[in-house]
């Protein structure tokens, strides 16, 4: 059995904004395997589907995203889910809109909603799904920023977005995180090439070994500056 959890804020002041693309991503999945309908339990919305004959729980806490942990440490008591099966969904103001990262475990990244469940669970070894949302511009604290929806420019990358991280999450689901990251994460950028001098000592390559222009790089998921309860 395996949980994926998508993290957001409950009720419609909040729908299709920047720290609610877990649900979002999470509603695409469950339609997409035909899932019932969700029901209320564990603080949360709940629906299940079948995966290659394997049951699949989709969760959407409804504790308000600083609380989401609470939500998730019920689930799977419940179910008693190992916590290598366990998927968490969240935004990351530290990718660009509509790029994806899946890790295997690690810090929250000062995402608040995943810092409650990384508690609540006791272990930091769960899988997440980080889906890039941008920084604010400007001056804009990153609190508002997050409860904002998506401009139409990026609501067409956003849209594009929510369909691959759906396939990630069956990636997971079918052949494991390692595959899933494999298949969904950007490639790494190259590291600069060592060249020696005359006198045989290491020298940093120049300009000539840098990627060329067009090359795939990856942006790494940093921090997020922590709001108010709703994010």
């Amino acid at each position: 059995m395996k949980l994926i959890v998508g993290l957001g804020n409950p009720g419609p002041r909040y729908d299709k904004t920047r720290h609610n693309i877990g649900f979002e991503i999470l509603n695409a999945f469950a339609d997409r395997h035909f899932c019932p309908a969700a029901k209320s339990q564990f603080d949360g919305l709940v629906t299940d589907c079948l995966i290659n004959g394997e049951k699949v729980v989709l969760l959407a806490p409804q504790t308000f995203m600083n609380a989401s942990g609470r939500s998730v440490r019920q689930c799977v008591d419940f179910y008693r889910i190992e916590h290598d099966d366990v998927m968490v969904v969240v935004d990351d103001m530290n990718l660009d809109v509509g790029r994806l990262r899946i890790r295997a475990a690690g810090s929250a990244g000062g995402q608040n909603g995943l810092a409650d469940t990384i508690r609540h669970l006791g272990t930091d070894k769960i899988s997440r799904l980080r889906v890039g949302i941008g920084r604010p511009p400007g001056r804009m604290a990153a609190s508002d920023y997050v409860l904002q929806r998506f401009s139409d420019a990026d609501r067409q990358l956003v849209d594009v977005c929510v369909q691959e991280a759906a396939d990630g999450l069956e990636y997971w689901v079918k052949d494991g995180v390692e595959l899933a990251m494999n298949r969904l994460n950007p490639p790494k950028e190259p590291k600069p090439k060592k060249q020696r001098n005359k006198q045989g000592n290491g020298q940093q390559s120049g300009p000539d070994d840098l990627p060329a222009e067009g090359d795939s790089t990856t942006t790494p998921s940093g921090r997020e500056s922590a709001g108010e309860n709703s994010n």
